[in-house]
């Protein structure tokens, strides 16, 4: 797929080094269609890891892509350098008189606070309500999906006992809907999170429809408004080593980290992680622009 970025974004190269079409300005401009417009409001703390990994997930359609970054002017974070913010990002002021066919939300490391205590609440509302407007489809990403579910529908997350960490099996429950299509009846999605939400109070809800699920992990796809609101409660997306960086990382600091379930073979942290969720993260990306963004959306945004 030709995703378009900034010609000097360090993701580009990556992905190009991993034979991913990235398609810079210049070249986009002499192709004669209009590529899709998508957003990414990035919450996490290493953008430009997130960045790379968003950006190979949806790299497997012919649709051409233009990308645009999005970060909070509310709160500033500081792990990615405030150069690389500049130059490759916007924030909700820049673009709030846009309109934008697809909007992904991110996962944030905020989840074990109440959201009325983030920094940047009060802007993810407005970007979240622009979104119902100005967006053809919005898909939520781990606490960005709790946060979601939270303003649009009044669903509360809990707290957990032990932090889920690790890769697990999920089923799908409905197959009608193109957003699964192509899914394994079992295929698996790592998570990393310290709280989840409740089945129950999603399927009590009949504005809302579960997906897919994990025996372990819980409630993992839940869909909304015929597709306008998406919500995946894991990271699909993750590398083959964000997981083994994250334990590792906790570990040095003598946090008391479980080790990943389903993820080191033999459970042993020096052996390389298998790669078994790349398929069907592709699958869920390319599923979601073509299915609920590209079919739908308008010619003229």
């Amino acid at each position: 797929m030709p995703i378009r970025v900034q010609s000097d974004l360090p993701a580009k190269k990556i992905l190009e080094d991993e034979n991913i079409f990235i398609m810079d300005e210049k070249r986009a401009m002499q192709q004669d269609i209009r590529p899709l417009r998508i957003v990414i409001l990035n919450l996490m703390p290493l953008k430009e890891d997130t960045e790379v990994q968003l950006l190979r997930s949806l790299s497997n359609t012919p649709l051409q892509v233009d990308i645009t970054f999005l970060t909070t002017g509310s709160y500033v974070g500081k792990n990615t350098a405030a150069s690389h913010l500049d130059q490759f990002y916007q924030t909700y002021d820049d673009i709030k008189n846009k309109k934008f066919d697809g909007l992904i939300i991110t996962g944030a490391p905020v989840e074990q606070m109440e959201f009325e205590e983030v920094n940047y609440w009060n802007e993810l509302i407005d970007i979240m309500d622009w979104s119902k407007r100005n967006v053809t489809s919005t898909l939520h990403i781990c606490w960005g999906a709790q946060a979601g579910l939270y303003h649009h529908f009044g669903i509360r997350k809990m707290p957990l006992d032990q932090k889920m960490f690790g890769v697990f099996p999920h089923k799908v429950l409905n197959r009608k809907e193109p957003f699964v299509r192509g899914f394994d009846d079992v295929f698996y999605a790592p998570h990393s999170r310290h709280t989840t939400v409740s089945k129950d109070d999603i399927v009590n809800n009949p504005n809302l429809t579960v997906l897919a699920e994990s025996d372990e992990a819980g409630v993992f796809i839940t869909i909304a408004d015929e597709g306008r609101q998406i919500f995946v409660m894991g990271h699909p997306e993750y590398d083959r080593i964000t997981l083994d960086k994250e334990y590792k990382r906790d570990k040095d600091k003598g946090l008391d980290i479980q080790l990943p379930k389903n993820y080191y073979p033999n459970d042993n942290d020096e052996n390389r992680p298998n790669l078994i969720w790349r398929a069907h993260a592709n699958a869920m990306y390319t599923n979601w622009l073509n299915y609920y963004v590209y079919q739908v959306t308008p010619y003229e945004l």
